[in-house]
């Protein structure tokens, strides 16, 4: 980590870079934007992550097995990638589980390092989380259980390893967990996994002459690791045949450190049906959707039998002109998969007006509010320290935080365990993309968030829950804090020594 953030504070890319010249410095920057409009053959069928095989025990609850491992995999002509996986050599299943099930899952940690896997946007004890202080060590297995208990949504799962989880996630450790309930499945919404209900996990990576990823961070770069060529589900230049009318996408930015500003190759507007948490209160019409890395949205778009069209990611429309911003590929134009309608297409789904429940924290008593400022990889001016918890919420109480990207670089903003309500952007009501719930938050620079966060169920004053930047290297660096949620008459305790999962 120690070298990342030298290499960082001098602008060298991991790997190794030359000393460059004004003129050489010029030319870099010239040269630095990226378009791949037409330059991708999309002939690739879209790879669709496989369903988790899952067992119920005599007890009810719904057991799943997941094996992490290393190995190969072919992204392109010449040799296989070294890659790692779950269940596979790169990804890992799609984990589906209902609202009021209990889960068990056993995860083997095949690797010759520790790793762990959080589940990111889910509601569950701080002990089964994934976070830092779960890790697995080599040849462990881990099995933590709760009660799902949260809405419909799509959810997904790293690692989140102290000062390690940009290389693992990297590496390929990533898989969507999606929650079904039956208020979602009443509304005739597209459905059928991998027909008409796309996961689409989006990932950039950059690989050397002999296929194998390369953690290149652009000079001057102020995010991490940037890559060149976009996978979807791990595939390269991939197309899907769409068979029906309506298509849901599950769209997930899976990548260290690229946003990605989505729209469609013909400019065609698309539903926004759900963010991080799940479905919005009613569908909102776009042309373009911006993801930051750790977001994820549910969109509905409409085709016409026999047409083509590519989904794209436009320039950024916040950091475009800076400097930095070209660098990090804020001015980048990527084609990321080719859709190829059938002549003839079914049309059974609708797209409702009304999807759910509104976010409803605005009335609430705020028992309390609390400031973060996000700058120089720390927040509030700390870098993340495993032993100190760094405050403790009521369980039962809304409290509200206002938190704010104070150094000009982008970030954003990830809270653990909880779904949170965006309040006021500056100020004034959210945009229509951030009106639902959310656990995920892009952080324009110099702009206040206000959030309010409802903390229930789970009391532990021992062991913390996470919030931080969802860049990976931002985190890596020391951009996170914990803190723990307090049961009746409890007090913030201590963080328990280090144990391995065996």
């Amino acid at each position: 980590m120690e070298r990342r953030t030298a290499l960082k504070i001098f602008g060298i890319g991991i790997g190794g870079a030359v000393a460059l010249g004004a003129g050489g410095l010029g030319t870099y920057y010239a040269t630095a934007r990226r378009d791949t409009v037409g330059s991708i053959d999309f002939d690739t069928a879209l790879v669709i992550p496989p369903l988790a095989e899952s067992s119920v025990s005599a007890a009810g609850a719904r057991v799943f097995t997941l094996g992490i491992q290393a190995g190969e995999t072919a992204f392109k002509p010449g040799p296989a990638t070294r890659t790692w996986g779950v269940n596979g050599s790169y990804l890992g299943p799609t984990i589906r589980a209902r609202r009021g099930e209990q889960v068990e899952l056993a995860v083997h940690n095949g690797l010759d390092q520790e790793t762990s896997l959080h589940w990111h946007g889910m509601h569950l004890p701080a002990a089964m989380d994934g976070g830092p202080h779960q890790p697995i060590a080599p040849g462990a297995t881990w099995e933590p259980r709760w009660a799902v208990d949260q809405r419909a949504a799509t959810l997904w799962y790293h690692p989140h390893v102290h000062g390690e989880t940009a290389d693992h996630t990297y590496r390929g450790l990533t898989g969507l967990f999606v929650i079904d309930d039956e208020d979602a499945e009443a509304l005739n919404l597209p459905s059928t996994y991998g027909v008409d209900d796309v996961p689409m996990i989006v990932q950039d990576r950059a690989f050397d002459g002999d296929n194998q990823f390369t953690e290149r961070i652009p000079l001057a770069g102020s995010l991490g690791v940037i890559g060149d060529e976009i996978l979807v589900n791990g595939t390269l230049g991939p197309y899907f045949d769409v068979t029906t009318r309506l298509v849901r996408l599950r769209l997930l930015n899976a990548s260290n450190a690229r946003p990605y500003n989505f729209g469609f190759s013909d400019e065609r507007t698309f539903s926004l049906i759900a963010s991080d948490g799940g479905l919005l209160a009613g569908p909102w019409e776009t042309d373009r959707l911006y993801l930051s890395p750790g977001e994820r949205a549910e969109i509905v778009v409409a085709f016409e039998p026999g047409e083509s069209i590519e989904l794209r990611s436009y320039p950024s429309p916040e950091y475009g002109g800076a400097l930095s911003g070209r660098l990090d590929g804020f001015e980048d134009r990527l084609d990321i998969c080719r859709f190829r309608a059938a002549d003839t297409l079914s049309d059974d789904a609708e797209l409702p007006a009304a999807l759910a429940d509104a976010p409803d924290l605005a009335g609430a008593t705020v028992a309390a509010e609390r400031s973060f400022s996000l700058a120089a990889n720390k927040i509030n001016g700390l870098s993340m320290e495993m032993d100190r918890i760094d405050f403790g919420v009521r369980e039962g109480t809304v409290e509200v935080w206002e938190v704010v990207n104070d150094n000009g670089y982008l970030h954003n903003f990830h809270v653990h365990d909880v779904q949170f309500q965006v309040l006021t952007v500056d100020g004034e009501q959210p945009p229509p993309h951030l009106s639902g719930w959310k656990d995920t938050v892009l952080l324009v620079p110099d702009r206040r968030y206000r959030l309010a966060l409802h903390f229930t169920d789970h009391t532990d004053p021992d062991m913390p829950y996470m919030f931080h930047c969802h860049l990976l290297q931002h985190e890596d660096d020391g951009m996170m804090g914990q803190f723990v949620v307090l049961g009746e008459g409890e007090k913030v305790g201590t963080v328990p020594a280090r144990h391995d999962h065996s």
